[in-house]
Order: structure tokens, then sequence, then C-alpha cells
């Protein structure tokens, strides 16, 4: 049901937990890799309680995407990137004797004609076997990594996953689900969107959708647009054309009972900038509430800074300038047809969610919520 238009993935950096001072059990750890369009990224860690602490991590910008939009393949240069940063990857798998791990690919490898050769490649040159995921297993990852920031009080949510060539979107109903349920309900979603015979309270997806524009793939769109007033409208409203087959996109919501989840680097970005950080404090933003009046201001101060001014603010930097802006095109897009005064920043994503999920697998959460 993803609309047909545009390609790519990726986003902005993410602070991630530093390593844990003891070496824990091999045996206790997982690992989950997710390889986007922009960022290679990576966590191992191990349960603890009903949750997981980080013990090493890794993240890189590998730009794997750069020119797929053109030619519909992935580069030599982008391949070698890439390669080179799931080589590290691997060094610490092994270094940490990681056993259990899900790898995974999202759009760029989805669109690209030579994902398989790529995908082979991978595994000839640093022995890790890839796995290219649907759009749909995307988005429910994202949606159970942010189970935790869900307010009780919340009956409509959106949770909002903006990459670097996709942007997910699902819309879930709480309404009949009892209050101190609504989170574990929404993690119990990992089995499936649309599961029916569980005995627990469920959460219903009334919708989902995979916009294939994220932050680099909306960015090439109107890379010919100069003006920079002029290229963020048009980004914004482009976006918004393609929510068209979105089943609430026609649908005004109150926006009491209702919460936004963001989870993407244009979110803590934006947060962060908020906040007027001038170190990113992962503390500070994860968890985040925001109203949709407060992101409108920042994203007004990104655009009276010019493409210049942003490359000098130390929370977007010289690489970033340009993505956070087609990453605020799509923010402004959502919150113009769902204004909320519950914007939830999640500083956590799919790496996140796989973990979740391997451990709800494997039974080693204690008083788990799946």
């Amino acid at each position: 049901m993803a609309p047909k238009r545009p390609k790519g993935a990726g986003a902005f950096p993410k602070a991630v937990d530093t390593p844990a001072p003891s070496r824990p059990d091999p045996d206790a750890l997982y690992a989950a890799l997710d390889l986007g369009t922009n960022s290679c990224r990576m966590l191992i860690a191990q349960p603890l309680g009903s949750g997981f602490h980080v013990v090493d991590s890794f993240s890189k910008s590998v730009q794997l995407g750069s020119g797929l939009e053109r030619t519909g393949r992935l580069s030599r240069s982008s391949m070698a990137r890439t390669v080179q940063a799931m080589r590290i990857c691997q060094q610490k798998l092994k270094r940490n004797g990681v056993k259990r791990m899900r790898l995974v690919a999202t759009e760029a490898c989805r669109r690209a004609k030579n994902s398989r050769d790529f995908v082979s490649q991978v595994k000839r040159e640093t022995g890790l076997s890839l796995e290219i995921i649907k759009p749909e297993e995307e988005a429910r990852l994202a949606v159970i990594s942010c189970a935790p920031l869900v307010s009780t009080k919340t009956e409509q949510l959106l949770v909002v996953d903006i990459g670097g060539g996709s942007t997910e979107l699902v819309w879930i109903d709480l309404s009949s689900v009892p209050r101190r349920d609504r989170p574990a309900a929404i993690m119990r979603l990992h089995a499936g969107f649309h599961t029916t015979d569980s005995p627990f309270p469920a959460a219903k997806v009334v919708d989902w959708i995979s916009v294939p524009l994220g932050v680099a793939t909306l960015r090439d769109q109107f890379n010919d647009v100069h003006d920079d007033a002029a290229r963020f409208a048009l980004m914004s409203w482009f976006f918004e054309e393609n929510l068209a087959d979105f089943a609430p996109y026609k649908d005004e919501q109150a926006r009491e009972g209702f919460q936004i989840v963001g989870t993407s680097g244009t979110v803590t970005t934006v947060a962060a900038s908020h906040l007027g950080l001038k170190r990113y404090d992962r503390t500070k933003v994860d968890g985040l509430r925001m109203t949709s009046d407060q992101i409108d201001k920042v994203i007004r101060g990104y655009l009276d800074l010019g493409p210049h001014g942003r490359r000098k603010d130390p929370r977007i930097g010289e690489d970033r300038q340009a993505l956070i802006m087609s990453g605020s095109a799509i923010l402004q897009a959502l919150l113009r047809l769902w204004p909320t005064d519950r914007l939830s920043v999640a500083d956590r994503g799919l790496r996140e969610g796989l973990l979740y999920a391997q451990m709800s697998a494997d039974g080693v959460l204690e008083d788990g919520p799946f």
C-alpha cells in the first residue's frame, strides 16, 4: 500500500550508551545491526530486567544510498565504505563473542537492483549475513522500541520513524486497552500488526504506511531548487501528497488523548535545538515531550539561519544541514495534519526493536512486556 514515488534511506546520528566496564558473559549477549541508506549502526546488549544494558556499540555514516536515486544501483564506492564499516562491526561481534544477532538492511537495499550482489559481497568479505527486511517489519520494530514512551493517557497513537530513504507511520488505537496496559500492548505488536488470538488487551493498528521518502531521498527530489525557503516548502507539501493513501489522513484528530512518538535523527536534533544543548545529551532528549508550536519555532529558526548558519550550528553541522531541512519538512507536514501537545522524542529505533524482539522470543526478559 506504499505510495509509488522516489527512493533511498538513513538519518542523523543518535547517541548510544558507552561500553560497559566489565566483560559480560558472551552467552548472554545479543546484537542488532541496522544498515540504512545513510548510516550503519549496531548495538550489543545483555538482558537486564524487562529491558537491556548496552555493552558495545557502533555508528558510522556510510551513505550507502548515495546516487541510488539517479542510477537505481548501489555504487562501488558506497558499497566499499559500507563493507569497511561492517568489518568493524564483525570485529566487535567477534571480540565480544556474540552468538545471537540480527543484522538487517532497509530501504536502500530493498530498492537497489544490485542489492543481492552487495549482500553476497558483505558475506564474502566479512562473514556477516545481512537480511533485507520488508517495510512492515521495519515499522513494527520501530513501534515496539518506542513503547516505553507511550503515555497511559494516550488513546490514539501515531508512531513516526523518519529514515534516510523511507518514513514509516503507524496509527494505533488504544482506546479499548486499560490505561496501565497500554505500553505493554504496544510492545506485543512485535508478533504482528494484526494478531487476533492474544489473551491480552490488544492495541489495534488502524493503518500503517511506508512512504518511500526519507531525509536523503526527499532532499534529492529537490536538489535543483536553490532557494532555501522554497525548497523547504516544496519538500513539505510533496511529502504530504504521499500520505493520501494513509487511512487517518483525512481524519481531524483532537489533541486530547492523542500522542505522536517520533524516532529519528531529525526529531532528536530538533529536540536538542529546543533545549539549547551545546553538546548532545541522550538523557535529556529521549522521552522529551514537545508541542507543535515549540517544534515549529525550532524549524523557523533553522530557516532563518540559512544553509551557512546551519553548517555552523554544532547540533547540525557541515554534513547534515541539508538533511535536517528535509527531515524538518516531513515533521512539519505531519504536524500540519495532526497538531499535538504531546510529541514524544525517541532516541531509539530499529536496533532497540530488534533487541527486544530477540530477547522476547528467547524468554529472557524478566516481567517482560511482550
